[in-house]
């Protein structure tokens, strides 16, 4: 008698924009995928409680209390034996279990048709519709990444040119070093140690030759700790030069590392699918060596893009960071109220819009040594790039924006206002780096991640404990940030307040200190 399916609804994939299918997949070709089952217990929303005096748990408690049972593990291992597929491995904690197996036993085991796509940028294995699991396993299963490899996210940087539209090393108009910005924004002048800042990657890698030589040109000593860690056979593979993927890892290290110097940097390198990203970000919320106490992610797209699985899925990773006081900073995309979609509608960025990461906006910067000349938001046209912002399609407004004047939806759902917080990423104002042996200078919202990652790790030195989720303290202490008030990123214009712009504003950093 044939096993009775269940769709996983969750699951929807349609093709990706321009592409078409042009053959089956090698049914022999070997994949991996992730399968994601659901807690032992359900985490009780950490959003609640008054900023401050949440009680958090160590990975080691979170696991025993809301990982993965192993009577659902063991139903996954069983449902694989049966149809040929081998468990790779398994984590309570991360609530996974990665199988291994061809095409053509995944296809017949989760009920797909995986086929080869073309698209603009390139081909991809891909599938449409919904996944399907035996019934038995409808309510254990709560996603399955992998079997689909389009690419997901992109780095959200941009980089200074030239009038001759080459890479910089001089921005017009002022750049900075990171901790010029630091100082700009009345940082701490504690230096990290003792806290770990975790980087999420997609790509790329960093030579450590490259850092040293960096790291001393602009004074920074003792240079930070960086360690690569590999999630999915991703590996720390450096090529490319400053317009590739490279770009986006060595800003993402000479900023948080040149301005929490003291700090471990951990940096998690995994394929550019959603099954990698999404196994990165848990690999580092529940990393029981490196313990980032904030996590910094520069890359994304629009929610279009995404499954509600995926989105699920993250969102609820970075809810089990918040249970365990690690903050996650997320870049709010460098495309403006667009966010790059071709439909003439406004949309945000993915993951920065999940209401449990910090989504960080972008301004341009003026001034120089501890005094802010200006601030804006940051729109250098259609070409230049602008800050992502606006209202999630897809998360409810959370409760501490309730006094936010966020606008009301197009959509009948969602309603969560993004970002919470910006700070410099004009490339004009942008941040004086080194990549791939090239002196150069780098904006995006992409900075502006590690850059307030990096704040966050130096006030957790300070404090002698993490802040973890900060967003409920920050929306209840606005007269803590810069209030930028000028400039638009499209449909959406700077206003007293949080705007869909900047948020509530870039940092001041000894307020910060004291609100947190």
């Amino acid at each position: 008698m044939a096993t009775r399916k269940s769709s996983l609804p969750s699951s929807k994939r349609t093709p990706m924009p321009g592409a078409h299918a042009v053959g089956p997949v090698d049914p022999d070709e070997r994949l991996e995928v992730t399968v994601r089952v659901r807690p032992k217990t359900p985490l009780p929303d950490p959003l609640g409680g008054e900023p401050g005096k949440r009680r958090t748990m160590t990975r080691e408690q979170f696991e025993k209390a809301h990982g993965a049972s192993p009577a659902d593990l063991k139903k996954v291992a069983q449902f694989a034996k049966q149809h040929g597929l081998a468990v790779v491995e398994e984590s309570a904690a991360r609530r996974s279990v990665v199988l291994s197996g061809t095409a053509r036993t995944f296809s017949a085991a989760f009920g797909v048709r995986l086929a080869r796509y073309e698209h603009p940028g390139g081909t991809y294995r891909g599938r449409t519709g919904t996944l399907s699991v035996p019934a038995n396993l409808r309510d254990v299963v709560e996603g399955i990444f992998g079997l689909d490899d389009r690419p997901q996210a992109s780095p959200h940087l941009r980089i200074a040119t030239s009038p001759e539209g080459v890479a910089s090393p001089h921005a017009q108009g002022g750049s900075f070093t990171p901790p010029q910005v630091a100082r700009l924004y009345s940082f701490p002048t504690a230096t990290g140690t003792g806290q770990c800042i975790g980087l999420i990657e997609l790509g790329g890698g960093f030579k450590p030759a490259d850092l040293a030589t960096y790291f001393q040109s602009i004074g920074v000593s003792p240079a930070p700790q960086v360690v690569a860690v590999s999630v999915d056979h991703g590996a720390n593979a450096p090529g490319g030069g400053v317009n590739g993927p490279d770009g986006e890892v060595m800003l993402d290290i000479e900023v948080a590392g040149s301005i929490a110097n003291g700090a471990r940097i951990a940096v998690y390198f995994a394929p550019n699918t959603d099954r990698g990203f999404l196994d990165a970000i848990t690999t580092a919320v529940h990393d029981t060596k490196n313990k980032p106490s904030v996590i910094s992610i520069s890359w994304g797209s629009a929610e279009a893009s995404w499954t509600a699985q995926a989105m699920q899925a993250f969102d609820q990773a970075f809810q089990a960071a918040a249970a365990m006081g690690v903050t996650v900073c997320v870049a709010s995309g460098d495309n403006g109220s667009s966010d790059g979609e071709q439909d003439g509608q406004n949309h945000v960025d993915f993951p920065a819009s999940s209401p449990h990461a910090l989504g960080c906006g972008g301004t341009r910067l003026a001034g120089s040594g501890s005094t802010i000349t200006s601030e804006v938001v940051w729109n250098d046209g259609a070409s230049g790039g602008a800050t992502g912002g606006g209202v999630s399609a897809v998360f409810a407004r959370p409760t501490w924006q309730s006094a936010a004047h966020v606008p009301t939806p197009g959509q009948k759902t969602g309603g969560r206002g993004v970002p919470d917080v910006a700070g410099d990423a004009d490339p004009v104002s942008g941040y004086r780096v080194r990549v791939d042996g090239q002196n150069t200078v780098i904006g995006g919202t992409s900075a502006v991640a590690p850059l307030w990652a990096s704040l966050v790790a130096l006030v957790n030195q300070q404090k002698g404990k993490p802040v973890g989720f900060v967003n409920p303290s920050l929306y209840a202490s606005p007269a803590s940030l810069h209030d930028i008030t000028s400039g638009n990123n499209g449909a959406y214009k700077a206003a007293p307040g949080w705007d869909p712009c900047t948020g509530l504003g870039s940092p001041n950093g000894a307020k910060l200190t004291s609100t947190l």
